[in-house]
């Protein structure tokens, strides 16, 4: 049972993932992005090349002119030559930053963007003999000795292909002006790079599935990284506490500020306390906003009083509604009675005070199987 525990068989979990991801563990394949820049090097010299070369031809013979200035004043040739490379900078920068953005667009094709710290770290592992032994022999090292023998044999045969169906061109080359000859010339290597280009992206496509298989069999998990992970995640038994107890307080905090919003809150009177609200132009329930003992009791009394709602002391009452009803549920059928009794109260005795009348209090009954203890015990 250990060792089929210990063998990776089971798929990467997301946090897996994850955090492969952070540490720069990607499907990354070289030849793809050597076969896009391949591909967009001859789409521009097919647009722009001769643009680039006559800016270039251009350059080239403006060097061999010299101001006469320029050659009995020697403090004049640095600026001279300057002017010269700036120019030359300018001439191949859109080249360049072709290349740049294809290169990293075709990166991101492979296995998507990201930066990590922990890739520009030092691995001094890989100075271990026995680790670049396992490299040069095995299974990767196979695969890209293979695709050194495809790339060989694919440019290999382009090349011959290409000589071959252009030979006579090759060699009246030298029978044609200069002009002609560049233009020919420059054709036929143009037409040989594409088709270098098609081969390698024929390389490439083949390659991308091969790393996106070798990235995921390294990071197949066994059924103990399972469990240890599931084990990890679920956190240390103090840290589960305190995410409750923060739990806790939240709902607590927000129970609190519906207070409020009772109509009368009804208490054993210190150890239980629970806020009701009735809408008397409503079909429903009286609704339990809050209920609480001891020091949450405390608490719900004060921020009633804050907020001038009514505390009815009434203890088999409070003890009934406390273990009976949830925090946003109506109140059990059995207590109606008993609730109607005391929010009639509340509700005349708002009246009475603006007419100076005095209210009989009443004393609700709870019906007997209804009754607790203190301890939520019937009694």
């Amino acid at each position: 049972m250990a060792d089929e525990s210990a063998e990776k068989t089971e798929e990467p979990t997301s946090r897996r993932l994850e955090k492969a991801r952070s540490e720069g563990q990607l499907p990354r394949s070289i030849e793809l992005p050597v076969a896009a820049m391949a591909l967009g090097a001859v789409g521009f010299f097919s647009l722009m090349g001769g643009w680039l070369f006559k800016g270039m031809s251009q350059l080239f013979v403006s060097q061999l002119e010299f101001d006469r200035k320029i050659t009995d004043k020697a403090e004049l040739l640095p600026g001279f030559f300057a002017q010269a490379v700036v120019d030359a900078f300018l001439l191949i920068l859109p080249f360049m930053l072709l290349m740049y953005l294809i290169a990293i667009l075709s990166t991101v094709l492979s296995g998507g963007l990201v930066f990590s710290m922990e890739m520009l770290a030092p691995n001094f592992s890989k100075l271990n003999p026995l680790s670049g032994l396992k490299r040069i022999v095995g299974i990767k090292a196979l695969i890209e000795l293979a695709k050194s023998i495809a790339k060989f044999v694919v440019v290999g045969g382009i090349l011959l292909l290409q000589v071959g169906n252009h030979m006579d061109e090759l060699l009246n080359l030298a029978n044609m002006d200069l002009n002609q000859a560049m233009a020919i010339a420059g054709k036929l290597i143009v037409d040989a790079s594409f088709w270098l280009a098609m081969g390698l992206l024929l390389i490439a496509l083949v390659d991308v599935p091969i790393q996106h298989y070798q990235v995921h069999k390294k990071l197949m998990m066994s059924r103990q990284e399972i469990k240890d992970e599931m084990k990890n995640s679920e956190g240390r038994p103090e840290v589960k506490q305190k995410i409750k107890q923060r739990q806790r307080e939240m709902a607590n905090n927000k129970m609190m500020a519906k207070v409020k919003d009772a109509d009368v809150v009804i208490t054993n009177p210190q150890h239980f306390a629970v806020a009701l609200s009735y809408d008397p132009n409503g079909e429903g329930a009286p609704i339990l906003l809050a209920k609480g003992s001891d020091e949450m009791a405390r608490r719900i009394r004060e921020e009633a009083q804050a907020h001038a709602v009514e505390l009815f002391p009434a203890p088999e009452l409070a003890r009934a509604l406390y273990f009976t009803t949830q925090v946003d549920e109506p109140i059990p059928e059995g207590l109606y009675h008993a609730v109607a009794q005391v929010i009639a109260y509340v509700f005349s005795l708002n009246q009475s005070y603006a007419a100076g009348e005095g209210v009989m209090k009443p004393v609700p009954v709870v019906p007997e199987n209804m009754r607790f203890d203190s301890n939520g015990l019937p009694v």
